[in-house]
């Protein structure tokens, strides 16, 4: 719990001012917005993601919200950085930096196997 009161208020003005972030599919079939508290604030699904089944779908959009929320987070660390707030703060907090969600998206696409083709079905 935050005891010092200008803290206090710099957080609940930072929690107002509504940051969201985006994630996507790589061939941008599925797109999410989620604000930094998980909710998912947008999503689009093609047509042709409706093939794989509902199970398939869930388990995308979870993920795909929770890579949103990551990147949300890590905009919120950046601008109480800049605003002054001290790291050690920030990480208990648990807002992650902006390098280390761009090493974990990274090391997830490495798992991922790439698309056969680039073209979309007509």
């Amino acid at each position: 719990m935050v005891r010092d009161t200008s803290l206090q208020g710099l957080l609940q003005a930072h929690r107002m001012s509504g940051i969201t972030a985006s994630a996507s599919t790589r061939d941008h079939s599925i797109h999410v917005r989620a604000s930094e508290g998980g909710l998912p604030v947008s999503v689009h699904i093609d047509q042709d993601e409706l093939r794989f089944g509902g199970a398939a779908l869930a388990a995308t959009l979870v993920d795909l919200i929770a890579q949103a929320t990551r990147r949300a987070r890590a905009q919120r660390r950046t601008l109480l950085e800049r605003e002054g707030m001290e790291a050690s703060i920030l990480d208990r907090l648990g807002l992650p930096t902006a390098s280390s969600v761009a090493a974990s998206e990274n090391d997830r696409m490495g798992d991922e196997t790439a698309p056969t083709s680039w073209l979309r079905s007509v």
